[in-house]
C-alpha cells in the first residue's frame, strides 16, 4: 500500500477533494496538520516549493501544488479516463473547475461581505458550463467524461458541494448536476467519508466564511 502524507491546514480547502477520492478508493492516508502559527514562523513555507500548501508525501517524493497532486492520484489509481482523448477531456475539466474554484477563493478571502450577492448572481453561468458538458456524457447520467470516475469528477463534485453551502438552491436549475452531486456523494465509500466527524468537522475555508 502506498504511504501517503497529507501536510495542509486543519481546513477542507483545496485538499478536500484529494481527501475524498482517497477515501472512496479505500486508500490510507496519515494528516500532518501544519498551523497557521507554524506556516507565520516561515521554515515550512521556505522549504515549499513555490512557498504554498497544500503538499503531499509519496514515500520518498513530496509534491506542492493541488492539481499536480490530484493527477498524480488519478495516474496512480487508474482515475486518468481509459485512453489519451478522454485523458485530454479530463484536463480539460479539471482546468475548468480551477477556474471555478479560484473565482470561489477570491470572493471567499478578499471580497464576501460586499461580493456575494453579486457572486450568487453571476452563478448560473458558470454552473451552465458544467451542466452542459455532463449533459454530452451519457445524458448525464454518469461522470464528467467517460463511464467511469476519474479526478475530475471528485474536485467538481468538491467545488459544487461547496457552492451548496454559499448558496443552497443554486443546483435548483441544474437538474443533471444536482443528481450528479447526490449520485457521486452517495458511493459508498464516499457517503461514509462525508459522514464523518473528520469531514464535518475540518472547516471550509480558513476564515471562516462559506
Amino acid at each position: 500500500m502506498p504511504e501517503y502524507t497529507i501536510i495542509y491546514f486543519n481546513v477542507r480547502g483545496r485538499y478536500e477533494a484529494m481527501r475524498m477520492l482517497l477515501a472512496d478508493q479505500k486508500v490510507e492516508w496519515k494528516e500532518e496538520v501544519v498551523t497557521f502559527e507554524t506556516w507565520q514562523k516561515g521554515d515550512l513555507k521556505k522549504a515549499a516549493v513555490f512557498g504554498q500548501l497544500p503538499g503531499f508525501r509519496d514515500g520518498d517524493v513530496t509534491l506542492y501544488q493541488s492539481n499536480a497532486i490530484i493527477r498524480h492520484l488519478g495516474r496512480s489509481h487508474g482515475l486518468y479516463g481509459k485512453n489519451p482523448c478522454e485523458a485530454a477531456l479530463i484536463d480539460m475539466v479539471n482546468d475548468g473547475v480551477e477556474d471555478f474554484r479560484l473565482k470561489y477563493i477570491r470572493l471567499i478571502y478578499q471580497n464576501y461581505d460586499n461580493g456575494k450577492a453579486d457572486y450568487i448572481k453571476a452563478l448560473p453561468t458558470e454552473l451552465g458550463h458544467f451542466e452542459r458538458l455532463l449533459a454530452s456524457n451519457n445524458e448525464g447520467k454518469g461522470f464528467i467524461v467517460g463511464d467511469q470516475i476519474s479526478f475530475a469528477d471528485y474536485n467538481l463534485v468538491d467545488v459544487l458541494r461547496n457552492h451548496l453551502v454559499l448558496a443552497p438552491d443554486c443546483l435548483s436549475g441544474f437538474p443533471l448536476l444536482d443528481a450528479y452531486v447526490k449520485r457521486i456523494s452517495s458511493r459508498p465509500n464516499l457517503e461514509v467519508f462525508l459522514s464523518s466527524d473528520a469531514h464535518k468537522n475540518r472547516p471550509i475555508n480558513g476564515n471562516g466564511k462559506q
